[in-house]
């Protein structure tokens, strides 16, 4: 597996956030250098970063690099925070690097900036060993045989391990077992194409992209067994919020008695939202439509358009939820 291949790491002395640059996958692999609480927010923003775990690893990051270059901490994470609404892993690690940084205040500049990347560097590992709790504990759930679907990505390119939804493919992988992943292109941003196909066929990992129209006659057929899918934010109820397209699955999931297992590290639960009604959701460009992939417009100029880039998936269509603690099928 190539799980150490890392994609998100401080550079120039912690002056800078060196990222993978995920909006020109698969046919380049460019890093980019982010040197300001701007140049985060915007990265994370365009989707530059993304995925709800790596972008709180990012926005901890990224706020250490503001403030080592002589930006106000609290005007840089707000900053930074306002980058994108619906994941809660945002909001959390700007949360916990405030703490870090109250604590921390009475020290000298140098050694408080150094105390800042220390705390950002634990968010990131903890988030690496919560990923692989997260494909011990489901792994198990996995056979010889099986057929699993996925939908958008959450796998390395969304964490800073190997993943939250594909967390116990390669854990399954791993362990010898021998199964074949169907991955949804995931539109209008076809992060299931570009990415999450691109780290399983990197990785090894008998690979098949279908469209998303695709899913309920191979359900129908009998070839998914397995669904994993990751959160970008979870109710108290457990109402999920995940990419769009994800209510849809678990819809066709329920209708032909497939198992659906949300997985993501308890920093994913939000017990401030009762909700799935009380998740905001992020409303993106039009262009994502009717453009975006394309040489050519591909619908007519000044057509509506409704871009919401996740839904929320009701708990009672969810069989249970993998974090870095175990199962849990009681929400």
């Amino acid at each position: 597996m190539t799980n150490d291949w890392d994609i998100c790491y401080f550079s120039d002395g912690g002056h800078s956030l060196t990222v993978l640059d995920q909006t020109l996958l698969p046919t380049e692999e460019r890093y980019v250098e982010l040197r300001s609480a701007a140049e985060v927010a915007d990265a994370i923003a365009r989707l530059v970063v993304r995925g709800a775990p790596l972008i709180g690893i990012a926005a901890a990051m990224g706020l250490c690099v503001a403030v080592a270059n002589g930006e106000d901490f609290e005007e840089a994470r707000r900053t930074i925070g306002a980058a994108r609404p619906t994941a809660v892993n945002l909001s959390w690690a700007l949360e916990r690097m405030a703490r870090a940084n109250s604590e921390f205040r009475n020290l000298n500049f140098e050694l408080r900036v150094e105390q800042l990347r220390e705390e950002a560097l634990k968010i990131k590992d903890e988030d690496a060993e919560t990923c692989h709790k997260i494909g011990q504990f489901g792994r198990g759930l996995i056979n010889d045989g099986m057929g699993v679907l996925t939908h958008c990505n959450a796998g390395h390119l969304a964490t800073g391990h190997y993943g939250t939804a594909l967390a116990p493919i390669y854990a399954a992988a791993e362990e010898g077992k021998q199964f074949r992943v169907y991955a949804d292109e995931t539109r209008p941003l076809l992060q299931g194409a570009r990415l999450t196909a691109y780290e399983l066929v990197k990785n090894g990992i008998d690979t098949t992209l279908i469209c998303d129209n695709m899913a309920a006659s191979l359900m129908a057929a009998g070839k998914i067994d397995i669904v994993f899918v990751g959160c970008d934010r979870v109710a108290a109820n457990g109402d999920t919020a995940n990419k769009i397209g994800t209510l849809g699955v678990a819809v066709l999931a329920k209708h032909f008695g497939v198992p659906f297992y949300v997985c993501g590290p308890q920093s994913t639960f939000d017990s401030r939202c009762a909700t799935g009604a009380d998740i905001v959701i992020e409303q993106r460009r039009s262009e994502e439509i009717t453009t975006m992939h394309y040489a050519k417009p591909m619908a007519p100029t000044g057509v509506n358009t409704y871009n919401p880039s996740f839904d929320v998936t009701p708990h009672e269509l969810i069989t249970g939820y993998i974090t870095e603690n175990g199962i849990d099928t009681t929400k």
